[in-house]
């Protein structure tokens, strides 16, 4: 009874995520992105199979923009007479933009881009009416998500539900006052750390770096045996423990600033567009850089200068910070607190990361089996950069990689960290 109850359990842990984020068909989605200077815009999301119960069509999963492009005057037209938004300001007239599709499991959703007239001045309420598909379905429900507002905190969520329609309930208020500059620059140094704890192949490469942290490669005395030191390509090199703490911390403390600094630095240019850098590029050369890490560790590149490694590669490890900023649809508007609240979690996460595998290192530093664990821990490393370096070199998706971020993604809803 208890393994069956444990497996009920994982299987339910596994595909929660999934039940969460998805749409569903008989259900119409209203998106809010809310800037402090450009005012309000948006998207309907509505699924295919509502829009051919709306129209009498027929059409298919698959459909292309081509396909809905005949009828798409019509459908903005009845979008723009069942919803509407209005606030001590005036009414806030719905200027249609471009369209999209989202493909789901659950079908495809077509996506109505839009931006709300005389919202350059931001008002403290927005009053929302909706009513498409109701008198077609009456058990279609709609929900109204407010993807980005940086002040409230929101950026990038598709998660959270701020009003609710239903037949016989289609006009809500969205209060815009709960907001102030504290919580975006909190939500940014939350996503700072998300993206360093799921960033599998920065995590790796801080690995690659901490691994000698606790060990020094000398040069075995006449005195000493086999035994006492691992050899590594290079016969008259061995490991030896550190035998304090301090040179040990020393060592972290080095390499990590370097690799601060690196990152800090380029994530600034990027971000502010004063250097770009081809993406697949940049993300090439930080899975090389797991490689090279790790290669230094078994056969030194840089003797005794393990920071031209962290500060040379993080320059890079930067550029893919950028792009992440970039993906979470940040504009200009508070864009230095937003650099700043980001480094900062992406810091803090590297932090908590080092915190954890760092005293393990310290420990066992004296055992026998510590150099091989380096040296094969290494040999792992530059597998799992050789197999990023073909999929991001060739732009190819072998995926493992999609598979490793399900799962810690699953790990962390079930925690309660997402």
């Amino acid at each position: 009874m208890k393994i069956k109850m444990l497996a009920f359990c994982a299987i339910t842990m596994m595909f929660a995520p999934l039940a969460m984020h998805s749409h569903a068909p008989n259900q119409s989605y209203i998106f809010l992105r809310i800037y402090e200077k450009d005012g309000i815009e948006g998207r309907f999301e509505i699924n295919l199979r509502e829009i051919n119960k709306v129209f009498g069509l027929d059409l298919k999963n698959g459909a292309t923009e081509e396909d809905l492009a005949p009828y798409l005057e019509e459908i903005r037209s009845y979008m723009a007479n069942h919803s509407a938004f209005s606030s001590l300001l005036g009414e806030h007239k719905v200027r249609f933009r471009d369209i999209g599709i989202f493909r789901s499991n659950l079908g495809d959703f077509l996506q109505v881009y839009f931006e709300l007239e005389n919202t350059n001045t931001l008002p403290a309420e927005l009053e929302v009416s909706y009513s498409a598909v109701f008198d077609e379905d009456p058990t279609h429900r709609a929900f109204l998500v407010v993807e980005y507002n940086w002040r409230a905190g929101v950026i990038n969520n598709e998660a959270n539900i701020s009003l609710y329609f239903q037949p016989d309930e289609t006009t809500d208020t969205l209060s815009l006052k709960d907001f102030s500059v504290w919580k975006g620059f909190k939500t940014m140094i939350k996503q700072g750390i998300w993206h360093i704890w799921i960033g599998l192949d920065h995590i790796l490469f801080l690995i690659a770096l901490i691994l000698p942290s606790v060990v020094r490669r000398t040069a075995p005395t006449h005195s000493e045996t086999q035994a006492t030191a691992l050899h590594t390509g290079n016969r008259s090199w061995g490991w030896q423990p550190v035998p304090r703490f301090k040179p040990a911390f020393i060592y972290i403390i080095t390499v990590i600033t370097f690799f601060t600094v690196a990152h800090t630095i380029t994530l600034t240019l990027a971000s502010l567009q004063l250097i770009t850098l081809p993406s697949r590029l940049v993300e090439s050369v930080i899975a090389l850089s797991i490689g090279l890490a790790a290669f230094h560790n078994i056969r030194p590149i840089f003797k005794g200068r393990d920071w031209i490694i962290a500060f040379v590669f993080g320059l890079f490890h930067g550029f893919g910070f950028a792009t992440v900023l970039g993906d979470l649809g940040l504009t200009a508007e508070f864009l230095s607190l937003s650099l700043l609240g980001f480094n900062i979690g992406v810091e803090i996460g590297q932090v908590v990361i080092i915190a954890l595998i760092f005293p393990v290192l310290y420990l066992f530093r004296r055992a026998e089996f510590y150099p091989k664990v380096l040296v094969y821990g290494s040999a792992l490393l530059i597998l799992a950069s050789v197999y990023w370096c073909i999929e991001r070199g060739f732009d190819i998706n072998l995926g493992v990689e999609d598979y490793l971020r399900s799962v810690a993604y699953k790990i962390a809803v079930y925690l309660g960290l997402r």
